[in-house]
């Protein structure tokens, strides 16, 4: 077989992306005569996408050398563009830098209009978005998207639209980011696109998705980058990420067997080649699962490693505190993690945990406050998800202080959310405080009934920690008498022990005032005055 025959078969599996059959022919056709720019970049994409690091590097720069004699400079600037991009990505910054500035240098001594100026704005922007610049990153990327609408480029465009959709976004411009969002997913699954920028613009649009807690488009363009991954079995850079998407899908509907195996497919094909950062998306998703189904020991394992790669393992690392027991560390955890969400979006995601953790240790005033902030934003950001979040938050804040009906309006409204999202964890969670506003207006019928209703998904799902939950909540009112709720009951006998207001807050992890708050509440539901007939009232039955 002659050279030029290789060659010819090469570039024939380049465009029918073959990325492994292109890569092998187009490297043994460059063994035999070395390529020439054009080929090389080819053999360079290819590398690229079968994450092939050192061979990649090796030909963007050879490719980059070879078009500057051939009179062809902005191609030059191009190929080092997307060396730099590929080393930033890896955390190479220093040369991913040089390479940016060699780009700089072609395009400056060629003088003229090229649309790689566009291109070299990009990691600009990027910087800026990084530390947290949003404004500038915004006035770069609309930079972008001017010099690639003036020279037509569908490539440049299209990462402009996924800029600017960002950036609208972080901004608070929810509904025209999306959009942006949109009309850059839609030139990708149209074929518009180059395969790297349709892999960068699924994934981070995806993400972006997840998020604003906008489910049905993260599972709608997460099953397009699966459709868009399995059309090319060779592809590695994206395929692990496509898996960690689908998993965290898969975990909303319920699936999570399905959802466990899809997050050890993608460790597996993110090991190989090793260093893949979205390794730590992978982990921290396991960590989530395990977390849910009481696994704690391998869940904080995950957490762990999740962190080693970079990938901060919080809310679900605080959470896992909290279903540990350990409050104190649960509250110190969460609460330096919002301190650390630089904006709306990354405080959305914390804040839930926030409440549930806050309530916990008794602070229902910083709950309510949280509640309140999450409502907010979840009713600009005009999403279901994020509304039935806020509304599980608020009715738990509302039963904590005593309002039962208004917990009971905010449960139910939760409820019939996550219904029809088909969440059906978050459903069973949601019925729980269902249950309780119901038992607190003294329907117990009902309460029973959403408590075995949630009891039956927790099990289904294998949600350890859940069913334990629902069966200490299930103790018949019979055996709380009075109308007491279990922590009323849990109060009284600490009382009958002669304990004070500040030892029992200690007990229980809780602070003074709601301490005093339940004692309140025992006096009014036993008809007693002082802690002394409370204290008999205990002995009489058997609560001490």
């Amino acid at each position: 077989m002659g050279v030029d025959d290789t060659l010819e078969r090469g570039r024939d599996a380049w465009a029918r992306r073959g990325w492994r059959e292109a890569f092998t022919l187009l490297t043994s056709a460059d063994a035999e005569a070395r390529l020439e720019a054009p080929d090389l970049e080819r053999l360079a994409l290819a590398a690229d996408l079968l994450a092939e690091h050192a061979a990649s590097d090796d030909l963007w720069a050879r490719a980059h050398a070879a078009y500057l004699p051939a009179g062809d400079p902005a191609r030059a600037a191009r190929c080092a563009f997307w060396l730099g991009m590929s080393l930033m990505q890896r955390g190479d910054h220093a040369q991913g830098g040089g390479w940016f500035s060699r780009a700089h240098r072609a395009l400056d001594e060629a003088g003229g209009e090229h649309v790689e100026r566009g291109y070299l704005l990009v990691p600009v922007a990027l910087q800026r978005m990084g530390e947290g610049d949003v404004v500038g990153a915004r006035s770069a990327f609309d930079e972008v998207e001017a010099i690639a609408r003036r020279f037509g480029d569908t490539d440049l465009i299209t990462l402009a639209s996924l800029g600017l959709g960002q950036t609208m976004i972080a901004t608070g411009e929810v509904a025209r980011g999306v959009a942006s969002l949109d009309e850059a997913l839609l030139a990708v699954t149209a074929g518009e696109a180059s395969p790297i920028v349709t892999g960068i613009v699924y994934c981070a649009a995806i993400v972006a998705f997840h998020d604003l807690f906008d489910l049905q488009r993260a599972q709608e363009w997460t099953e397009a980058l699966d459709r868009w991954c399995a059309s090319q079995p060779d592809l590695v850079p994206f395929r692990g990420q496509c898996l960690v998407h689908r998993a965290q899908v898969m975990q909303f509907h319920g699936s999570w067997r399905d959802a466990m195996a899809e997050t050890q497919r993608a460790r597996e094909r993110l090991s190989d080649p090793a260093g893949q950062p979205a390794v730590g998306m992978a982990l921290h998703q396991q960590g989530e699962l395990h977390r849910l189904r009481g696994e704690f020991e391998l869940a904080e394992d995950a957490y762990r490693q999740a962190n080693d790669w970079g990938h901060v393992p919080q809310p679900g690392l605080a959470l896992l505190r909290l279903a540990q027991g350990n409050i104190t560390a649960a509250a110190a955890s969460i609460r330096l993690a919002l301190e650390e969400a630089r904006d709306r979006l990354a405080r959305c995601t914390v804040l839930p945990a926030f409440v549930e953790i806050s309530l916990a240790a008794g602070e229902i005033g910083a709950a309510r406050t949280t509640a309140e902030e999450l409502a907010r934003i979840a009713a600009d950001l005009g999403a279901a998800f994020a509304d039935a979040v806020a509304a599980h938050a608020t009715a738990s804040v509302l039963l904590a202080e005593g309002d039962a009906n208004g917990a009971l309006r905010e449960a139910r409204r939760a409820v019939a959310i996550w219904r029809e999202l088909d969440t059906p964890y978050e459903r069973a969670r949601s019925s729980v405080i269902v249950a309780l506003a119901c038992r607190e207006l003294g329907d117990h019928d009902t309460a029973a009934m959403e408590l075995d209703a949630a009891r039956q998904v927790f099990e289904r799902l294998g949600a350890a920690p859940g069913v334990a939950s629902v069966e200490r909540l299930a103790t018949p009112p019979s055996a709380r008498p009075a109308g007491l709720t279990g922590r009323e009951v849990e109060v009284l006998g600490l009382v009958a022990s002669g304990r004070s207001n500040r030892d029992i807050a200690e007990k229980l992890v809780i602070s003074d005032k709601t301490v005093a708050r339940h004692v309140s509440n025992i006096f009014v539901k036993l008809g007693v005055s002082s802690r002394s007939a409370a204290t008999a009232y205990a002995f009489r039955h058997d609560l001490v």
